[in-house]
């Protein structure tokens, strides 16, 4: 997004947080990649535990302490982005920094996404809420009713939006926040084919690919495609149609698209919900950016100049900070902490 090309609407509350740049980095692809340099180390020590879902497949959860012992504090529960895990620094960052908080934080890996390939003939999609909600349920009834928020980076991001706007107030979330997510696939998926931003694509694709090859090691025949057709493979739109859309019984990539895209539920959401984005997101269109009429009463929206894809980079160069490790906890604080 040009955040010259956009007007300055911003949907933000009055007691929001104002994001300021590192000086010297504003620009949008710094701000992205800042955080892989800057965050390279995981000072969380995750407790690691697999739930079996209803069909037989597994996700793993990386706690932030063993849940058996901190039944009694409020959650914070992530959904990574794209092939992301704990690993990604945005996860482990504010994993992190709700530990500090005194809270209990857990990341729900999406199907293959912890290292090992899941079983069945299905991964995860931008739009699938049918895992997100069955943990939520048995989050509550394994480890008893507490404040519980959660949080979705990019595709998780989507994923949350739509959970949250299908839900309504039966969702089972106090309140969610929901970041640099591409709340309408389809334009996003055209950004990722122009300029630089084709360096992302090729970046997520080769692991995507990367990731297909070790499930079709693990399960030959676990996926519509061989390897030899994966190789092949070079945008991200020729693997949500040959792979993503076919088993998750889309028609294409661009049904998958249309489908799976949140903007159109965000009407439904009834649980506080604070949705960021910047305007120069490298992975992003101003398609992305809601009307105010789109947006339910429930929901708070900011919209920052700079920023990037998930990066938010602030502070000086001998002390940068994580802005959203800042922001995220001190917002969700009103419903974690009543």
């Amino acid at each position: 997004m040009d955040p010259t090309s956009i007007s300055d609407i911003n949907f933000q509350p009055p007691d929001a947080s104002e994001f300021i740049p590192l000086a010297g980095f504003h620009n949008a692809h710094m701000q992205t990649l800042l955080p892989r340099i800057l965050r390279r180390r995981m000072r969380v020590r995750p407790w690691w535990q697999r739930l079996t879902l209803p069909d037989g497949d597994f996700v793993d959860l990386a706690w932030s302490e063993n849940p058996a012992q901190a039944t009694h504090k409020p959650r914070m529960v992530l959904f990574h982005g794209l092939e992301g895990s704990i690993h990604s620094p945005y996860a482990h960052g504010l994993i992190e920094a709700a530990q500090r908080r005194g809270w209990l934080g857990v990341v729900m890996h999406f199907r293959g996404c912890s290292g090992e390939p899941n079983r069945l003939k299905r991964i995860y999609h931008s739009g699938e809420t049918e895992d997100a909600s069955y943990f939520l349920h048995w989050l509550r009834a394994q480890w008893g009713q507490v404040p519980t928020a959660a949080v979705g980076v990019s595709l998780g991001g989507n994923m949350l939006a739509c959970l949250m706007g299908k839900q309504g107030n039966d969702c089972l979330l106090d309140a969610g926040v929901v970041i640099s997510a591409p709340l309408m696939l389809e334009p996003c998926s055209v950004k990722l084919e122009q300029g630089f931003s084709r360096f992302y694509q090729h970046y997520l694709l080769s692991m995507l690919k990367q990731n297909a090859i070790r499930k079709l090691r693990a399960f030959p025949g676990s996926l519509p495609i061989d390897a030899l057709q994966l190789k092949q493979i070079r945008r991200l739109r020729h693997f949500d149609d040959a792979i993503t859309s076919r088993v998750h019984g889309f028609n294409d990539a661009l049904d998958y698209y249309r489908q799976a895209s949140a903007m159109p539920l965000l009407q439904g959401v009834r649980k506080p919900l604070l949705i960021i984005h910047a305007k120069d997101d490298p992975f992003m269109t101003e398609d992305v950016i809601p009307d105010a009429g789109l947006l339910s009463a429930s929901t708070s929206y900011q919209l920052t100049a700079r920023g990037g894809h998930v990066g938010f980079v602030g502070g000086t160069l001998l002390k940068p900070q994580m802005w959203l490790e800042q922001r995220v906890p001190a917002w969700l604080a009103r419903w974690l902490e009543p």
